[in-house]
């Protein structure tokens, strides 16, 4: 069974730090754009000297030769995971797995599908897709898939029809994780740690219902012990 993903969205690497303090196990923690845009590859590194798990959630989205240079660049820092933009299309995620690949060929290279905090309705209006928003990440999965990622990151909504189409050894990793007695912020798509096992997702990924708990410990162990079903 795979840890939850502790996503620390903290403005400031001293808040980052203290909350790693709280803990006395080994983590897998995501840090996204905000953390690496104002910490630099030095958050990174701090973090992996303490010995946790790192998904590296940039989303990246550009042109190809764009995101093949940056992703040899990110692969030095040797991060667990990290991930593309699908909507960049295939030859960007080619590109981008490529390169990612030829300096840190363990790495897991993921591909978003659509925003968690996106609606069905959201999507239908400013889209003006044919597709339902379903319908549209199964298109995205199957495009990541036959590119060369190792899996998407989508809600767990989407994840026994992302592993029917693509198979169970491709990935999905699940944001819009809340208990049931939690708000659910500004996603749309949220259910239960342990509805997401049901749904298959291969890793979950939780922020706010951990980071700004009064006692992130016992959140964090309360959330992971409903993800292994041990309180269902």
């Amino acid at each position: 069974m795979t840890r939850p993903i502790i996503a620390l969205d903290f403005s400031s690497f001293e808040e980052t730090l203290d909350f790693l303090d709280l803990f006395d196990e080994s983590l897998y923690v995501k840090i996204g754009m905000e953390s690496y845009l104002l910490n630099g590859p030095h958050v990174i590194r701090t973090i992996q000297e303490r010995g946790h798990q790192i998904f590296l959630d940039l989303k990246l989205h550009d042109i190809p030769n764009t995101v093949e240079r940056t992703m040899r660049g990110l692969a030095e820092l040797g991060v667990d995971m990290v991930n593309v933009h699908a909507q960049g299309g295939s030859k960007m995620m080619q590109a981008a797995v490529e390169a990612y690949k030829s300096v840190h060929p363990s790495g897991t290279v993921l591909a978003v599908t659509q925003l968690t905090s996106l609606s069905e309705e959201q999507f239908i209006q400013e889209t003006k897709s044919q597709l339902s928003l379903e319908e549209n990440i199964i298109h995205y999965a199957q495009l990541a898939q036959q590119s060369g990622i190792d899996g998407v990151v989508c809600s767990p909504l989407e994840s026994q029809a992302v592993h029917t189409v693509c198979g169970e050894e491709f990935l999905t990793v699940t944001p819009g994780i809340r208990l049931s007695d939690a708000q659910a912020d500004d996603q749309s798509r949220v259910v239960t740690p342990n509805r997401a096992r049901q749904l298959e997702s291969d890793y979950i990924v939780v922020g706010r219902p951990i980071t700004l708990a009064d006692d992130p410990v016992q959140a964090y162990q309360q959330i992971k012990a409903n993800w292994e079903g041990q309180d269902e």
